[in-house]
């Protein structure tokens, strides 16, 4: 349902809504964000990243994106993951294990695939179905990756800063083969969170023909101004 008003920003229109709980115990907040001045005819689910207390449905990067996808006409959904923003149930203060801790909170990865499903499933509802994609760095590639395996919906992808690495690794070594997608995957050369030996393996075993890598100097949270705007640009050609 939809919970508070709606709020006009920069150039695209915020409305939240609390859906109930799928495979955890805790219910889904979200945000769908429309471009301020025409209509939406496509729409990308937008995955944020994880592991601080700052990662969530609202975190800076996330509003810039919907804000240059809504200049191309296109609509956004954002959720928050398990663990994070709304749903969280502690602080991350950087001891190992906490991700691991968020992910099982949720439901795990069952999970994950089970609350955007819903999002989407909502949004579609109440504005009708339209060209879909998805863009996730991080923990949003940890959650977009079994959510564009298990959801034929999605139609184009923008995925980076993860590898198969970690507790999730496996996980997304299984799945990421059933990724088939056109898709572009970011990596951050000198990545000192996430080793980008790992990422170029994640892109290797991502099961889409037309797939592109985009490499750039600098640490996990450096990526370019540039490779953004590319990205919403990118949502405009495929989602055509």
């Amino acid at each position: 349902m939809w919970t508070k008003p709606e709020q006009v920003m920069e150039n695209f229109v915020e409305r939240p809504f609390l859906l109930p709980p799928t495979l955890s115990d805790s219910a889904i907040p979200g945000v769908y964000r429309t471009p301020l001045q025409r209509s939406a005819d496509r729409l990308v689910l937008v995955g944020h990243g994880g592991g601080s207390d700052s990662a969530n449905k609202q975190s800076g990067y996330i509003v810039s994106i919907a804000g240059l996808l809504a200049e191309r006409g296109i609509a956004s959904l954002s959720i928050d993951g398990p663990g994070h923003g709304e749903r969280a149930t502690f602080r991350f203060e950087g001891h190992p294990g906490e991700l691991d801790r968020a992910w099982a909170s949720g439901g795990g990865t069952e999970g994950v695939v089970a609350d955007w499903r819903a999002g989407l499933d909502f949004i579609e509802a109440e504005h009708g179905v339209r060209p879909t994609g998805w863009w996730g760095i991080s923990m949003g590639t940890m959650m977009g990756v079994p959510v564009i395996a298990a959801d034929t919906r999605i139609r184009c992808a923008v995925l980076g800063l993860m590898g198969v690495w970690g507790s999730i690794g496996p996980e997304l070594e299984r799945r990421a083969p059933e990724v088939t997608c056109p898709l572009r995957f970011l990596v951050q050369w000198d990545d000192a969170t996430i080793p980008r030996a790992t990422c170029f393996e994640l892109f290797d075993r991502l099961g889409s023909t037309r797939k592109t890598l985009h490499a750039n100097p600098g640490d996990h949270a450096e990526i370019p101004a540039f490779e953004f705007e590319a990205t919403a640009d990118y949502f405009a050609r495929y989602l055509k």
